[in-house]
């Protein structure tokens, strides 16, 4: 028997022979800077003297699988949003709609402002600009065969649990151990009813993932890496910069 990758390969050849399911992002803009010691939104911060968003916004719109794009943000910041889709040519926006107060909703005002024939949705987070087109490829790839996937960073330092009083109570193997990133890629019909369950239930989460669980749906992980980081606290940016500087000078970029 082939490789899992092979086998996922063939079944999605398999798949698109006929027809390639249409995919649209659904990227969370609604950040704040308030860990990072700023006024200014994280997404809107200068990355290599582009905002974070926009860095984000170019990897979907180069990714062959992404049909369109619908931006949640934060009231404040929709007109620059608007302008800097323009600016930048990101010709998939589809829309731009005002986040909620959680996470969980805003990606419910993300996903009603989506066309009718979006069967899958790809949830990222604005503050992660290092992801690549192809890593997005990857995990919708998954997606279209499992009908979820996620994308993951491994965890390589020694892992332990703790008890309210800050003393280590065990171990945990670090091999079954992974740290939820995005994008998070879902069938339409999957995420609505999730979605509707958690509503029901009044149920709050942190990731798109656990809405899964939450219905007993597998969700599929795909490794993009530790390059793959979240800007969140004022160091990262200096790192996203100097990761993006390295991928420009193998690219014979300067």
């Amino acid at each position: 028997m082939g490789k899992p990758t092979d086998v996922v390969q063939g079944v999605l050849r398999a798949k698109t022979f006929f027809h390639r399911p249409k995919t649209a992002a659904i990227i969370l803009a609604g950040g704040t800077g308030e860990r990072m010691g700023s006024k200014t939104t994280k997404q809107m911060m200068l990355l290599l003297g582009k905002p974070v968003i926009v860095h984000t916004l170019e990897a979907f719109e180069a990714c062959p699988r992404i049909d369109e794009i619908v931006v949640v943000v934060r009231p404040e910041e929709r007109i620059a949003v608007t302008l800097l889709c323009e600016k930048y040519g990101i010709t998939k926006c589809h829309a731009l709609v005002i986040g909620g107060d959680t996470r969980q909703e805003s990606a419910e005002r993300g996903l009603a402002a989506l066309s009718d024939d979006i069967e899958y949705i790809a949830i990222h987070d604005a503050a992660r600009p290092l992801i690549t087109s192809a890593q997005i490829s990857r995990v919708v790839t998954y997606a279209y065969v499992y009908h979820a996937a996620t994308a993951v960073t491994p965890v390589y330092d020694t892992v332990k649990t703790v008890n309210v009083s800050g003393f280590i109570e065990k171990t945990v193997p670090r091999d079954s151990v992974r740290l939820a990133a995005t994008p998070q890629v879902f069938h339409r019909r999957y995420y609505e009813a999730a979605m509707k369950f958690a509503k029901d239930k009044n149920v709050i989460v942190t990731d798109d993932n656990s809405l899964m669980e939450l219905i007993g749906q597998r969700v599929r992980t795909v490794d993009t890496g530790r390059e793959n980081l979240k800007i969140t606290v004022a160091g990262d940016l200096p790192v996203a910069e100097a990761i993006l500087r390295c991928r420009g000078k193998k690219h014979g970029r300067d």
